[in-house]
């Protein structure tokens, strides 16, 4: 289930993999394929372990599969999650 706010939002791979791949009935080799890249790289996007590039997110718009600067919206909005609840050094206020 997808939340949104103040809960940890999807990786965008995630959304990839349901939304455009599965929904579309084509393997992860194929949409590689048809996006010019290899299947070993759309797979760590689409399970998590990388991030869906600026490249990748114009590839994604012209292969019709949404915008991209949506697609870079949700990788920002996942990764600004994911630090804002990380482990952080302690900082201090740059002006006094």
């Amino acid at each position: 289930m997808r939340t949104t706010g103040m809960h940890n939002p999807p990786h965008p791979g995630e959304m990839l993999r349901e939304d455009v791949i599965e929904a579309l009935g084509i393997s992860v080799a194929e949409t590689a394929r048809r996006l010019g890249m290899s299947r070993v790289a759309l797979s760590r996007v689409v399970h998590g372990h990388a991030a869906i590039s600026p490249d990748l997110a114009v590839r994604l718009e012209r292969a019709g599969a949404g915008n991209a600067r949506h697609w870079l919206a949700m990788q920002t909005a996942y990764d600004l999650w994911q630090a804002e609840h990380s482990a952080q050094p302690e900082v201090r206020q740059l002006a006094s």
